[in-house]
């Protein structure tokens, strides 16, 4: 260790900040900050002195400085290369937005917008009104209402409806969604009474119409995008249900959960049902997301009879939920492009990634692998390999898609997790998936191959793994 006697040759702070090297960051980030940065580094190296002659001049302090603030300055929400093979992955963001929807974000954040400004009358407007009418022409609803997530126009329409009475549900729709998200849990919050009919594996209407009374508030059908159950089932469908609620007099909230508005077997996906056919088949209330199947920004929809959206709209709830202008404007331009479905998948990410077939896929994994090979540090092999991909976010949980990735192999298993880390820690980090003893990456969603290889030449000088 130097003599700490040593350490008064360190350079003065007004020296390090009149350093050539400190210009840049006194640029961008400014005096204040730049001058505790200098502090803080140079309280690190008097707490941890360097070897004899090692002690940085005022150039090598102010660099740490700055780089110091750079790491500080990067937005956590940072870019990545998604070959998890989950298309709509929750932790990565879910749904990539259209162009279109991008650009009406920026339009919105940039100017001001007419968002509860009636243009026709000069008067005070609506912020649904943007989604409302697409809405209604999409689903065939009465009318429409807009929060910011499912979750919350499920609990929305369930305090509306049946705050203090009895909300009755199938035992087989009881679910638990991401981070513990309990459907049990949203509805004690919404201040209704859970009433269980039925068995996990089978439900009936005689089961429904039993408990049915005056103190019912609404039947609530849940879809469970996220599990199916198999074998000895019944569940009670969608049409049946509304005419046992028309017989109670009392309405049927049908939460779809993922929700979809176009027949998704046009391309080449499972038949999900749709939130038009829910509609038709008379519920009275339908619930679904906006950020996962339909592809655009996380929001949650309430469509039905006008009369309830109405009720729902009064709820003081409603202004705790609702979006902003920037979400309602990337949200309506998404919408927009349902009125095309030829070119849907042409013009909606999530779409065409779903819709990537296994052949095209496969011709990219095969170009890739020698260019990969070449930047991977030696020991790691790289081969094409066929894989299956997930949607993801609780939609059509059974059906994955033929799909094909690279398989990077190594002689032991904690190179491959140096390798998993050394790619999250490139500019642009690229997440992969441990399985069989190889870190797999699924390339259906990579959609720029050269960009992929540019950001993998950082790899190699800094992280030899082998």
């Amino acid at each position: 260790m130097a003599d700490r006697a040593a350490l008064r040759a360190l350079p003065a702070v007004d020296r390090v900040l009149a350093a050539a090297g400190c210009g840049p960051a006194l640029d961008r980030f400014g005096r204040a900050a730049v001058t505790a940065a200098v502090r803080e580094v140079l309280a690190e190296i008097r707490a941890a002195p360097p070897a004899p002659g090692a002690l940085p001049d005022a150039e090598a302090v102010a660099a740490r400085a700055a780089g110091q603030l750079e790491a500080r300055g990067r937005s956590t929400l940072r870019a990545v290369f998604n070959l998890t093979g989950t298309v709509l992955h929750t932790n990565l963001g879910r749904a990539l937005l259209a162009e279109a929807a991008i650009e009406a974000a920026v339009e919105a954040m940039r100017d001001a917008v007419a968002l509860e400004y009636d243009l026709d009358t000069g008067r005070r407007g609506e912020r649904d009104d943007h989604v409302r009418d697409l809405l209604r022409e999409l689903t065939g609803a009465e009318d429409a209402t807009v929060v910011n997530n499912n979750a919350a126009a499920v609990l929305l329409a369930l305090n509306t409806l049946g705050d203090g009475r009895d909300a009755v549900v199938s035992r087989g729709e009881l679910i638990e969604i991401g981070g513990a998200f309990r459907m049990p849990d949203i509805m004690a919050r919404a201040g209704v009474r859970l009433v269980e009919v039925g068995t996990t594996n089978r439900t009936h209407p005689r089961d429904y119409r039993a408990v049915l009374g005056p103190g019912t508030g609404l039947i609530l059908k849940v879809h469970t995008s996220n599990y199916r159950i198999e074998g000895f089932t019944a569940e009670v469908g969608g049409g049946a249900l509304a005419a046992i609620a028309r017989e109670a007099g009392v309405p049927l909230l049908n939460d779809l959960g993922s929700g979809t508005l176009v027949d998704l077997s046009r391309h080449g996906l499972a038949r999900e049902p749709t939130v038009r056919e829910a509609v038709a088949e008379g519920a009275d209330l339908v619930t679904f997301s906006g950020d996962k199947l339909l592809g655009g920004p996380q929001a949650g929809f309430v469509v039905g009879r006008r009369d309830l959206i109405a009720a729902i709209n009064r709820n003081p709830m409603k202004r705790a939920l609702r979006l902003d202008k920037i979400r309602l404007a990337a949200l309506a331009a998404t919408l927009r492009l349902y009125r095309d479905p030829d070119r849907l998948a042409e013009r909606l990410p999530t779409l065409r990634l779903l819709a990537r077939g296994a052949a095209e896929i496969e011709a990219q994994a095969r170009g890739l692998a020698p260019a990969l090979a070449r930047l991977l540090p030696p020991g790691i092999t790289v081969e094409a390999c066929a894989c299956r991909s997930q949607i993801g976010s609780g939609a059509l949980p059974l059906d994955t898609l033929p799909s094909y990735g690279l398989r990077l192999s190594a002689p032991r298993g904690r190179d491959l997790e140096a390798l998993a880390a050394a790619l999250r820690a490139l500019p642009r980090p690229v997440i992969g998936r441990l399985r069989d003893g190889a870190l797999l990456l699924d390339l259906r969603c990579l959609t720029d191959d050269a960009a992929f290889l540019t950001n993998l030449s950082a790899l190699r000088p800094a992280h030899d793994v082998a």
